[in-house]
């Protein structure tokens, strides 16, 4: 079971239809990050080349992160897993503040409103889930740059979710440092 946790205090103001008006369907952008610098480019680069669009009202923010479930990182039983288990989940809890706080700085610093969510859960299913249920647009994610050996073992949550996704998804990769 996936544990959401929505940050309203930044999420857009709901479009209103006065008086029975057909309003035009929100554009939907969700951005997926986590606790790489190649989220947070990914998410300032959505937040600079759509920002535009965004403080005009037309389109919706919405950052996820997938925070990993404690089993995911540490599964061993016995006398004082339980206690392991606890300090594992709130040092999970501290990352995912961590992640939440530095988007929404990112989204201060530019002057953009968002809905901040924290989900549990494996990223690549947690992202392609919310933008089916924020029926996202454009999905935004970082690439780690691995190469092919290095994506074929640890999984490319990018490719999932181009390859499994509704929407649009664009990924966007840091330019590479010159020596």
């Amino acid at each position: 079971m996936a544990e959401a946790k929505a940050d309203p205090a930044t999420a857009p103001a709901a479009a209103e239809g006065g008086s029975g008006e057909q309003t035009q369907k929100q554009t939907v952008v969700m951005v997926g990050v986590d606790d790489s610098d190649h989220s947070y480019y990914a998410l300032e680069w959505a937040v600079r080349n759509l920002a535009a669009g965004m403080a005009g009202g037309a389109a919706d923010l919405v950052i996820v992160h997938a925070k990993p479930k404690p089993s995911s990182v540490v599964s061993f039983g016995g006398p004082g897993a339980g206690e392991a288990m606890r300090y594992v989940e709130a040092d999970l809890r501290k990352m995912a503040e961590a992640v939440v706080d530095r988007a929404r700085q990112v989204c201060i610093a530019n002057s953009v409103h968002a809905l901040i969510e924290v989900v549990e859960g494996e990223p690549r299913f947690v992202l392609c889930n919310a933008a089916e249920k924020h029926h996202a647009d454009l999905l935004v994610v970082g690439s780690h740059g691995y190469g092919a050996v290095k994506r074929a073992f640890l999984g490319s949550v990018s490719d999932y979710c181009a390859h499994h996704t509704h929407c649009n998804v664009m990924i966007v990769k840091r330019p590479k440092t010159k020596c």
